[in-house]
C-alpha cells in the first residue's frame, strides 16, 4: 500500500493542516487536513469518528486531573467519573470551583455537591449538574433520565 502513503503526504501537501475549524476557499467550513465539515454539502463526521475523538478527549482529561489534583486518586472510580464531565465540559474553568476541590481534599462530598450546585455553571447546564451533584453526594452512578 505504498500508493495510500504516498497519496496521504501529497494531500498533507496541497491541503495543509489546521487543527481548528476554517473557512477554505470556497467558504466552507473544513478541519484537519481538507476535512469538509460544511452541513451545506452534507459534510461532518461518522458517528465512530466522534467515539474515536472522544476516547482521545477522555484520555486527555484525564491526565490533566490525574496531575493537577494531589487527592485525585483518593476518589472513587465515580467520583473520577464526575470531575471528568464536569472537566470535559468546562476545561481549565473547572480549577476555578475552589470551595469544591477544597471539599473534595477535605472528603467532604456533601459540601462538595453543594458548592457544584450553587455555582453559574449549574444554572447553565441544569439537569446535567443535578445528575453529577447527585453522583458526587451518594457515590453512585445516576440512573439515565
Amino acid at each position: 500500500m505504498i500508493w495510500k502513503q504516498k497519496l496521504k503526504d501529497l494531500l498533507k501537501l496541497h491541503e495543509g493542516f489546521k487543527s481548528s475549524v476554517y473557512q477554505d476557499t470556497e467558504g466552507y467550513w473544513t478541519i484537519g487536513i481538507g476535512r469538509m465539515v460544511d452541513p451545506q454539502l452534507n459534510g461532518g463526521i461518522s458517528l465512530d469518528e466522534a467515539e474515536y475523538l472522544l476516547e482521545n478527549d477522555i484520555n486527555r482529561c484525564q491526565t490533566i486531573l490525574e496531575n493537577n489534583l494531589s487527592f485525585w486518586n483518593n476518589l472513587s472510580e465515580c467520583r473520577q467519573v464526575v470531575l471528568l464531565d464536569m472537566y470535559f465540559n468546562l476545561g481549565n474553568r473547572l480549577f476555578k470551583f475552589k470551595k469544591m476541590m477544597q471539599a473534595l481534599y477535605e472528603e467532604d462530598y456533601n459540601k462538595a455537591s453543594d458548592e457544584m450546585l450553587d455555582s453559574k455553571w449549574s444554572k447553565q447546564v441544569g439537569e446535567r449538574s443535578e445528575r453529577l451533584a447527585r453522583m458526587m453526594k451518594e457515590d453512585a452512578y445516576a440512573e439515565e433520565s
